[in-house]
């Protein structure tokens, strides 16, 4: 496996050479090493993360692409499914089969037909849409989930008052309190500052 998993990385970093992917660039840590690559995610548009260059890591194991790489942030990123020590834990990169606690569906989780850029298209979109029920960081998704409550009973009165619905979609973004919205930003100031350490 470990001559074929070389191969089909080798071909994804000659693609995503060749054809370059919005929202990310990848490269390898050493030339000699195919299973380690560094990553740099560009804070998507219009989120928090705008503006910020988020340094991270994917380490691939030797039986990819039957088994998934892990991620992981070097630059410190405010996120409820990131880790603090910066691990990313997100469905796509969880071991394939059933989830041993019934929260995912095995489609959810790791599939061989993933490829470095499948990987950092869901990464993008995480950023932009947080999942708060299954944190890997519950400080980040509590402070997430008080934001969404407070604009919750906002909204509710206003569509009771207002008589009109009111679309919920992406309303975390808001965060009336600031305190989200400050770490976050605090992330993106540090990682345009190292990005390119």
């Amino acid at each position: 496996m470990t001559k074929q998993s070389s191969l089909l990385l080798r071909k994804q970093l000659a693609e995503l050479n060749k054809n370059p992917v919005e929202g990310f660039s990848a490269g390898l840590v050493d030339d000699d090493d195919i299973y380690k690559w560094e990553v740099l995610i560009y804070g998507p548009q219009d989120t928090l993360y705008e503006g910020g260059v988020f340094k991270a890591s994917l380490n691939f194991p030797k039986n990819y692409p039957l088994k998934p790489p892990k991620m992981k942030f070097i630059t410190e990123i405010w996120h409820p499914n990131v880790a603090k020590n910066g691990d990313v834990c997100i469905s796509i990169l969880h071991d394939p089969g059933e989830d041993k606690y019934g929260y995912e569906k095995p489609e959810e989780r790791w599939l061989p037909v993933h490829t470095v850029e499948t990987i950092m298209i869901s990464v993008i979109s995480m950023l932009a849409d947080p999942n708060g029920d299954s944190p890997a960081n519950v400080e980040a998704a509590v402070s997430i989930f008080e934001m969404f409550s407070l604009v919750v009973c906002i909204v509710s009165v206003k569509t009771i008052l207002n008589g009109v619905f009111l679309s919920l979609q992406k309303e975390w973004r808001k965060d009336p309190n600031g305190i989200f919205k400050k770490k976050v930003a605090r992330c993106v100031r540090r990682s345009q500052e190292t990005a390119f350490d």
